[in-house]
């Protein structure tokens, strides 16, 4: 008895995941991670085509604070994809079918990776629990990257206790949960109100004082013209 452990790499033909090679690759694996041009020509990276990549493990492998905030994501991000494609064609959505397009977009963002970047699993508990919780419906989708990178700065410098009792307890018990979400929004209020160029700065800052020092007056205007009877040196002509 054994077991042979193997990562294998198929290259698909026009993106057909139900030919010969693939199907059998599959059958005879724990799952698959479906890469997707199309995502990756979107510049969605990793393009991990959700819907196609799964996984015989499942949660069984995740930490249970992990499966609590991400239990819904492959579902949500499917649904997300269906809607988009209705979109496409202009027609009129509901209130509830745009909240959930308008979610979906967020998620995307979030799960957006550099390379050579991994994040601690504290960390993508701390990011997909605002995402679950709503705490990003009203952030501007081109300010989640940013959004989401200067949180964990703020985590780390401020509440690294709590990040420490996610890690170590491995579930989010009702305290962690009060006291993310209490740290999300006390970070997404300094977020929303500092300028977008500039470093997040706490909400209640002090307007920059203004410069009550006396200007030098202006010279005046006789001072500064030139007398009118002031000739102008003579230039040495060229002789003819």
């Amino acid at each position: 008895g054994g077991s042979l452990t193997a990562l294998p790499f198929i290259e698909t033909q026009a993106g057909d995941v139900s030919a010969y090679i693939p199907t059998n690759v599959i059958s005879i694996t724990d799952g698959q991670i479906y890469l997707e041009s199309d995502l990756f020509n979107q510049n969605i990276r990793p393009a991990i085509n959700v819907g196609l990549s799964v996984s015989r493990v499942g949660g069984s492998a995740q930490m249970k604070a992990m499966r609590s905030v991400a239990g819904t994501l492959r579902l949500d991000l499917a649904q997300y994809r269906e809607l988009a494609a209705f979109a496409q064609f202009g027609s009129d959505l509901d209130k509830a079918s745009q909240a959930q397009l308008n979610r979906g977009k967020r998620w995307v963002e979030v799960l957006k990776q550099g390379p050579y970047s991994p994040i601690a699993v504290e960390k993508q508990v701390a990011i997909l629990f605002a995402g679950s919780q709503g705490l990003l419906d009203d952030i501007e989708i081109t300010d989640i990257r940013r959004f989401e990178t200067e949180l964990y700065r703020y985590l780390d410098a401020s509440k690294a206790q709590l990040l420490s009792s996610i890690r170590e307890k491995r579930t989010l018990t009702d305290d962690i949960k009060t006291q993310l979400k209490d740290a999300i929004i006390e970070y997404k209020q300094r977020f929303q109100s500092a300028p977008k160029a500039g470093a997040s700065i706490p909400a209640d800052a002090p307007a920059p004082a203004k410069d009550t020092r006396e200007q030098p007056a202006a010279a005046s205007s006789n001072a500064a013209q030139q007398p009118q009877d002031q000739k102008e040196p003579a230039h040495a002509g060229t002789g003819g």
